[in-house]
């Protein structure tokens, strides 16, 4: 092949799947002398365990490993792009590929399943099944007492210690409303006072390392049940009408538990730098090195962009720690944890349930 022929196929290659990793193709199809016919995925080191074979190769073709080759997955979908529909199927997928009046599909061998839409990945599943379960008006005592459990998937981190000079509580992503209208501060208050934050690290083979859970602990006391925090100008039995507010927004994947001042304190944090930086981005340019540097000291804790950060205000030295939100973005819920006087003793914030994932 010349070497403009080969440049001009090579720009004709489209990359339907990033970082698919390589596959392995037996060559009939390859040159085009056989149809696809049959995918399957098996457990693989290197690659991305699928396998294909054409609708011609005989057991004793496929037998011969100068018959087969490895390429990027992309390389079997710009042949038959309908593959990218099935790409996200689990190990041990074994498939028949259809070509008739009705289209292109796939069919399960083992439920006879026909496949004729995208299969999710696993984390959009998962994710989706989560969306569902956050939010509820309560849940079990087990529940809150499983997310901060150490087991072989929840790891707990004592990530560092916030300030409430007047004990009014702000939930809210600090990047995007902390600081401004859009902020949730809640009915009840704690004691003035500084208290530690513990994170609950879920470690999935799905979702790669998450929050799954942030508990800002108030009181050594036992809770006994947990009940949802209403924002301020709420009661709990508004739960449910319209336009009640019982969550806090998450833009920028991050959050926090703040105090009213500190608040403040940190939307004027923010205003100065800006007009002080103009053009830069407060995370690129300010918070991400300062997450990179919290990945470095606790590298078994957090995945490499940071899932943490202890930190203070400049001008104030306001302590608060900034921390990812499970999935990224969505709304979440806080739940007070209550002794069995109904005195507060822990607030929490579920992002994930590990369940799931």
């Amino acid at each position: 092949m010349s070497g403009k022929k080969k440049e001009e196929n090579q720009q004709e290659m489209k990359t339907y799947i990033k970082g698919a990793g390589g596959s392995i193709v037996s060559k009939s199809i390859l040159s085009g002398k056989s149809r696809l016919k049959w995918l399957f995925r098996e457990e693989c080191e290197h690659g991305n365990g699928w396998v294909a074979f054409g609708h011609t190769d005989t057991q004793e073709y496929v037998d011969n490993a100068e018959n087969m080759s490895v390429v990027d997955f992309n390389t079997l979908a710009n042949i038959e792009p309908a593959v990218v529909n099935v790409f996200f199927m689990p190990v041990g997928s074994d498939l028949e590929f259809c070509d008739d009046k009705t289209g292109k599909y796939f069919v399960d061998t083992k439920t006879g399943k026909e496949i004729r839409e995208p299969v999710k990945h696993p984390a959009q599943i998962a994710f989706e099944k989560n969306l569902k379960f956050l939010n509820q008006e309560s849940y079990p005592l087990d529940f809150f007492e499983m997310l901060f459990t150490e087991s072989d998937r929840l790891s707990m981190v004592q990530a560092g210690e916030v300030d409430f000079p007047t004990g009014e509580v702000v939930l809210a992503d600090p990047l995007s409303y902390l600081g401004t209208r859009y902020e949730t501060v809640l009915g009840r208050r704690i004691p003035a006072g500084r208290y530690p934050v513990e994170l609950s690290v879920c470690r999935s083979r799905v979702a790669g390392m998450r929050v799954a859970a942030a508990k800002l602990q108030i009181s050594g006391r036992q809770a006994v049940r947990y009940e949802i925090a209403m924002a301020k100008g709420n009661e709990r039995e508004d739960f449910g009408k319209p336009n009640v507010w019982t969550f806090f927004g998450v833009d920028a994947g991050l959050a926090c538990f703040a105090d009213v001042r500190t608040s403040k304190d940190f939307g004027l944090f923010i205003e100065k730098w800006e007009r002080e930086n103009p053009g830069k981005n407060k995370y690129v340019d300010y918070f991400g090195p300062l997450f990179r540097k919290s990945y470095e000291a606790n590298p078994d804790l957090q995945s490499q962009e940071g899932n943490f950060l202890k930190w203070q205000l400049p001008e104030t030295g306001q302590r608060i720690v900034l921390f990812s939100s499970g999935m990224g973005d969505g709304i979440f819920s806080g739940y007070w944890g209550l002794d069995e006087a109904g005195e507060i003793v822990s607030l929490v914030v579920p992002f994930m349930n590990p369940a799931y994932f």
